[in-house]
C-alpha cells in the first residue's frame, strides 16, 4: 500500500543519528560515536550511514575525528540545529508544489485537490522549521 507521505531512509537515518549524537553528548566524556555503534543502534548497513553522517559534516552539522577513539559528534549546540537542517543537508531545500503533474500550467481552471499538497508540504516545513533537536533531548 502507497503512502502519501513518507521520509527516505536517508533523511530517517539522519534524523536518528544526530538524536543518538545529542543524547551521547551528554552523557558521556567522549562525545564521538563511530558509525560502527551507530549502525548497531539504528540497524543501518555501515556503507549508508557513512554517506548520510558525510552529508551531514558537509552541512556543517556534526564533525569527524579519525583514529581509534573517532567517530561523530555533533558540531553545533542542540538549540542551534533544527530538524530542517537535518532535512535538508539530506534531501536539499523543500520546494511547494505548483502541479501534481509538476508542470507550469494547469490544463484545468481548478487544481484537483485545490492546493492541499501544498499546504501540507508547508505545515511540514513549519514543523520542521520549528522544531530543535534540544527539544528531542
Amino acid at each position: 500500500m502507497g503512502s502519501v507521505a513518507s521520509i527516505s531512509e536517508a533523511a530517517s537515518l539522519a534524523f536518528h543519528s544526530m538524536l543518538l549524537l545529542a543524547k551521547h553528548s551528554v552523557h558521556e566524556d567522549e562525545a564521538y560515536l563511530n558509525v560502527k555503534d551507530i549502525s548497531q543502534r539504528t540497524g543501518a548497513s555501515q556503507a549508508h550511514l557513512s554517506k548520510v553522517l558525510q552529508r551531514l559534516a558537509k552541512a556543517g552539522l556534526v564533525r569527524s575525528s579519525t583514529g581509534p577513539r573517532g567517530g561523530f559528534t555533533l558540531a553545533k549546540p542542540t538549540d542551534q540545529i533544527t530538524l530542517l537542517d537535518i532535512y535538508e543537508a539530506i534531501e536539499g531545500p523543500i520546494e511547494l508544489p505548483n502541479c501534481l503533474l509538476r508542470r507550469d500550467g494547469c490544463m484545468f481552471t481548478l487544481c484537483l485537490l485545490d492546493g492541499f499538497l501544498a499546504r501540507v508540504t508547508k505545515e511540514f516545513r513549519d514543523y520542521l522549521a520549528n522544531k530543535r533537536l534540544s527539544d528531542l533531548d
